[in-house]
């Protein structure tokens, strides 16, 4: 079979729920065999992550408590992107805003679809070089700390499982590369 063959043909779509971050859609598609099937799914607007690296070779990465799962995780900055926003000053207003490190050295890494079975939410990754410290500036139902934590360490943290946020493992594992350690 070659990918053409594997081509789902959507032939209708209901919005089934249209909140503020998510929205939810139930299609019905035509399988590749010519059957039909539903599937269910979450449009989502896309988000950025970045990677602090500080000149000791340290990540700036965040704590905070994570609803869903009930609990504190580490993580790098992140945050959704803002309508028409474009994917690098996000990836600056992120940084700032929940850490307040500033940089003019940021370079994309790629991205990342953090499930591509249920939502179409692309996470687009950088490395923040050549830091500049000022205070952060987190939205109003934000609560955050500010930790630093050496690459390597990071990076072992990750393999260990200590860390569990996909965006955070991938950036980290792909930094870590970067700088070879």
């Amino acid at each position: 079979m070659t990918d053409e063959n594997l081509i789902e043909k959507q032939l209708s779509s209901e919005n089934v729920f249209d909140g503020v971050l998510l929205h939810v859609y139930k299609d019905k598609i035509e399988l590749p065999n010519g059957n039909t099937s539903v599937r269910e799914y979450i449009k989502h607007q896309g988000a950025v992550c970045v990677v602090p690296v500080t000149d000791e070779m340290e990540v700036i990465a965040v704590c905070q408590y994570r609803y869903p799962i009930g609990r504190v995780t580490i993580e790098i900055p992140a945050g959704k992107l803002d309508k028409g926003e474009d994917i690098l000053d996000a990836a600056k207003r992120e940084l700032s805003e929940e850490t307040g490190v500033e940089s003019a050295d940021i370079e994309y890494i790629g991205g990342l679809y953090p499930s591509v079975a249920y939502t179409d939410e692309i996470i687009h990754m950088y490395l923040a070089k050549n830091l500049k410290y000022g205070e952060a500036h987190t939205d109003e139902d934000e609560f955050i700390n500010v930790i630093k934590i050496p690459l390597k360490e990071f990076a072992q943290m990750v393999m260990d499982g200590r860390i569990q946020d996909s965006k955070t493992m991938a950036a980290i594992l792909k930094v870590a590369r970067i700088y070879g350690v």
